[in-house]
């Protein structure tokens, strides 16, 4: 099964948050296709070689839900993945929010009954 889903990844730096869109590959747990906002990796490196940078975490989105979870970067080769264990436990929680009804909807409230 290929399912890729389209993600945001936050590199968390002392006083700055990088923000890109990537897509996770839930087969594996690797994210291709970062491309950063604003920031420019060509030159200034990955935000994980910045002597500021403190972690990174992804954003799957579905409507007005989101799941957080933890990403890893490998600086030698430039890869962001997430771990076996971290990917298995996203999946059941990705699993619940594209299963679950939409919520962004306004509750529907039944007429009273006059006496």
């Amino acid at each position: 099964m290929d399912l890729k889903l389209p993600i945001k990844i936050f590199d968390e730096l002392t006083e700055s948050v990088i923000e890109s869109t990537g897509m996770l590959d839930l087969a594996s747990g690797e994210i291709r296709s970062v491309e950063y906002d604003d920031y420019n990796a060509e030159t200034s490196g990955l935000p994980a070689e910045d002597k500021t940078y403190e972690f990174t975490s992804g954003l799957l989105t579905n409507g007005s839900k989101d799941v957080e979870f933890r990403i890893e970067v490998d600086v030698m080769s430039g890869l962001y993945s997430v771990t076996p264990s971290e990917l298995l436990e996203l999946k059941g929680r990705a699993a619940k929010l594209f299963t679950a009804g939409p919520t962004d909807a306004a509750p529907t409230i039944a007429p009273r009954k006059s006496r």
